[in-house]
């Protein structure tokens, strides 16, 4: 009797770790540890049995959809609500490393639009965007017709589920262009495969904004680490800044430390100089 107990409890387990990879895209070991109150050492079980199957396929920290479903990619809405707080600590430690008359990129995402909601009183500024959201949200801020509100400018292209524009339109026109700053969002982030997205399509889009950039500031708060998407599209040195939350463990600070110019943790002293972060060798666009 014991032992069947056990079976139909792993069972419900593994079906709730299931669905959340489908309809997340991932999940985390430690989440997933507060989240059904056991072990560590049972959940790896876990998804050492759900990966056998095919189901998932395991990666540092946790799990990933496999390739029939890696491509899902929540809506803006459904991720919005993820790791709030984080978000905006993120997103007050990103706003301080933007300059009064630069020219700004933001990336879609749900960090992104955190910034960009911290950068409308920023005088002389103008916010490059192929997020919806974002232009959204600079639009409504100049209702009042003040001109006070940052310039916009909205690549074009066909949305994503995340409200990203994205497509040959958006990565002709981010083409065309020269950014002071790259704000730059992710879905996931691992030493070995970078910064990473579920949308092939946003995955190509996001590497013309890099392209585009003198200066890339990564924000990703801790549930991104040890995630890996379909498509990568940068690696971690190509940023200047990485900026995220306390909740970041020790083990992944040390990988970014080394490779990115600077780690900025938000409500956390800088360590190194401040202003310019180490130099890179990003020779600027142009």
């Amino acid at each position: 009797m014991a032992e069947q107990q056990a079976a139909q409890l792993a069972h419900q387990r593994r079906a709730f770790i299931l669905d959340a990879v489908r309809r997340d895209g991932s999940v985390r070991v430690a989440d997933l540890v507060g989240r059904l109150g056991v072990s560590d050492m049972t959940i790896r079980r876990d998804l050492d049995a759900l990966a056998r199957r095919g189901a998932v396929e395991k990666v540092h920290g946790g799990a990933v959809a496999t390739a029939g479903t890696s491509g899902h990619e929540p809506g803006f809405d459904a991720k919005s609500g993820r790791e709030a707080a984080a978000k905006d600590a993120i997103a007050d430690t990103a706003a301080t490393l933007v300059e009064p008359g630069s020219v700004v990129a933001l990336s879609g995402g749900t960090t992104t639009y955190a910034v960009a909601a911290r950068l409308l009183d920023v005088p002389r500024l103008t916010i490059v965007t192929n997020s919806l959201p974002v232009a959204d949200l600079v639009r409504a801020a100049d209702r009042d017709g003040a001109g006070t509100a940052p310039a916009l400018l909205l690549t074009g292209g066909s949305p994503t589920p995340s409200a990203a524009l994205v497509g040959p339109l958006a990565d002709l026109v981010i083409g065309s262009l020269h950014v002071d700053l790259l704000i730059l969002g992710a879905h996931g982030v691992t030493e070995e495969a970078g910064l990473t997205t579920p949308n092939l399509t946003e995955a190509q889009t996001n590497r013309a904004l890099v392209a585009s950039a003198r200066r890339i500031a990564v924000v990703a708060d801790h549930s991104k680490w040890g995630v890996v998407g379909l498509s990568g599209f940068a690696a971690l040195d190509r940023a200047d800044w990485f900026v995220t939350d306390p909740g970041m463990p020790a083990p992944a600070r040390a990988v970014l430390s080394e490779a990115v110019g600077e780690l900025l943790v938000a409500g956390e002293e800088r360590g190194g100089q401040h202003g310019e972060p180490h130099d890179r060798g990003h020779a600027a666009k142009g």
